[in-house]
């Protein structure tokens, strides 16, 4: 097993006992947690997975077998690897597929994995970092071509994400809605986030062109977050279009799966646009992920006083994105000829987690500002193992942003999470 890249057709052919462990690894694991997606690559979902529980029950990993089914491992994977089953044992006997599978039936939703033809094949550009399964209410962009599209093309080649701020301007929206809806008019779907803003006002072009949109959401596909947006993700369901996550029913929207979920908005689109973002953003790290991905991305132009507009003017100006102003640049930008952008290292949301480490906002994300929680619960909803939640709480309560009180750990008034 090596510590960097995959090979996507490695992790496939698993079968019945693999897409039962594929749904187990969405909800065990964090998304884009890349030790997770290296060792299912290298033995498979289900063997990985049987790893994983022998080693959580003996309490101490098995490296020979490991070895066997995977190959030699150094030293520094080794540790890698143990600090993750560490990380894994606080959720293992809280994961229940059986549970997950029975939610995702009532809500209408089911299973998709590698082994599916409806798979987006994109997703497999992320190496160690695609997802485990998707849960899915709707129907995907489909493979194979169809009316209106060129003989060579097909949906699932043919998306194109539409993102930006959700704190909107009118004339944002306005763009966001024309693009979507003349791209969908072009035999193009429209992938986006579901959130308020530009991602909502994307979707509802494409709904009104008569297209097909896709919503990636950060939290199960049973859960409208924003509920806002309920009655909008309902219409794309029921007009042809999608509702996606990685992590399974029922899972809570928290703010590193907000940013993970980015990458797959990214890896299912050909091109991604960012239409408006603030100087800092979710959606410029959406055009992060899709420049890491060398996938071409376009930012529309707005005001020099815009603050809104503010993070489309530093992609263009730092060279990640080109100028698009109208569908028919977006197509050739997305077409044949395209523009590889470099990669630029992404700040991240600008908020009250800014300076804290991976580990210790996925704690934070973990907090209540209204029940206090033991460490234990902490780690098992932040998919990090004891001793790091432990650490993690220390360093935040030092620094001002959580406390701990008689009966477990809150987040402190001012630096809330924005989760119950």
């Amino acid at each position: 097993m090596s510590e960097g890249g995959t090979t996507p057709a490695a992790s496939r052919a698993d079968g019945g006992a693999g897409r039962r462990a594929r749904a187990v690894w969405s909800a065990l694991v964090e998304p884009g947690d890349e030790v997770a997606g290296a060792l299912v690559a290298a033995c498979g979902a289900a063997p990985a997975l049987h790893w994983v529980d022998t080693s959580i029950r003996r309490g101490h990993p098995d490296w020979d077998a490991l070895e066997a089914a995977g190959g030699e491992l150094a030293a520094p994977v080794r540790r890698r690897v143990a600090r993750a089953v560490e990380r894994w044992s606080a959720r293992r006997a809280s994961v229940d597929p059986e549970r997950d599978l029975a939610a995702a039936r009532r809500c209408g939703a089911r299973l998709v994995t590698p082994d599916d033809g409806d798979w987006p094949a994109g997703l497999d550009d992320l190496g160690a970092a695609s997802p485990h399964a998707l849960w899915v209410r709707g129907a995907l962009p489909a493979r194979g071509a169809r009316a209106g599209a060129t003989a060579a093309a097909d949906d699932a080649s043919r998306v194109v994400a539409l993102v930006g701020a959700r704190a909107s301007t009118s004339y944002g929206e306005r763009v966001a809605v024309d693009l979507a809806a003349d791209l969908v008019r072009r035999g193009w779907w429209v992938a986006s986030g579901g959130a308020y803003g530009i991602d909502a006002a994307a979707h509802r072009g494409a709904l009104l062109a008569g297209g097909g949109t896709v919503a990636v959401l950060a939290g199960g596909v049973d859960r409208a977050y924003p509920v806002g947006n309920a009655r909008l993700l309902e219409e794309i369901v029921v007009s042809g279009g999608a509702v996606v996550s990685e992590v399974p029913p029922g899972a809570a929207p928290t703010r590193s799966r907000f940013l993970q979920r980015n990458r797959l908005i990214a890896a299912l689109s050909c091109a991604t646009v960012v239409v408006e973002a603030a100087w800092r953003s979710g959606a410029a790290s959406t055009a992060h992920h899709a420049a890491r991905l060398l996938r071409p991305v376009g930012a529309v132009p707005g005001a020099v006083t815009s603050a809104a507009s503010a993070g489309c003017h530093r992609l263009l100006r730092d060279g990640v994105a080109v100028c698009v102003t109208d569908a028919d640049e977006v197509v050739e930008l997305a077409g044949p000829t395209r523009h590889l952008a470099p990669a630029v290292e992404d700040e991240g949301p600008a908020g009250e987690v800014d300076g804290l480490d991976p580990v210790a906002r996925r704690v934070h994300d973990g907090l209540s500002r209204r029940a206090p929680r033991d460490v234990d619960v902490i780690a098992a909803r932040s998919g990090v193992s004891v001793a790091e939640a432990r650490a993690a709480l220390g360093l935040l309560e030092l620094d001002g942003r959580a406390r701990r009180l008689a009966a477990g750990w809150v987040v402190v008034p001012g630096h809330e999470s924005g989760k119950g």
